[in-house]
């Protein structure tokens, strides 16, 4: 699961650079499906399929260590917090009636 984000993020960064190198040359293949696709559209996608990509190999790096700290790190018995003890309430000595 770690690094499958790590190697997407490389496929996608692939993908990325072939969409802005094909789409600056002719912007129709990348974007099929629009009537009248521009290179400034293709320029204007690119940046946001770069963030996509950096923010996937960041987030897999991150998860990566992660993951390594949780093995070098066993587990750490706690031991159990104490429990008040009950203790039985004094004797109040009878208090003489009060005066009028």
């Amino acid at each position: 699961m770690v690094n499958d984000l790590v190697n997407f993020s490389f496929q996608l960064a692939a993908f990325t650079l072939i969409f802005f190198v094909v789409g600056m040359i002719k912007p129709k293949w990348p974007l099929f499906f629009l009537k009248e696709p521009t290179r400034f559209m293709i320029a204007m996608i690119t940046p946001i399929l770069i963030m996509i990509t950096v923010t996937l190999y960041g987030e897999g790096l991150k998860r990566e260590k992660e993951a390594k700290a949780m093995k070098e790190t066993p587990a750490q018995i706690v031991a159990p917090a104490p429990a008040p003890v009950p203790t039985p309430a004094p004797d109040a000595a009878p208090s003489a009636p009060a005066a009028k």
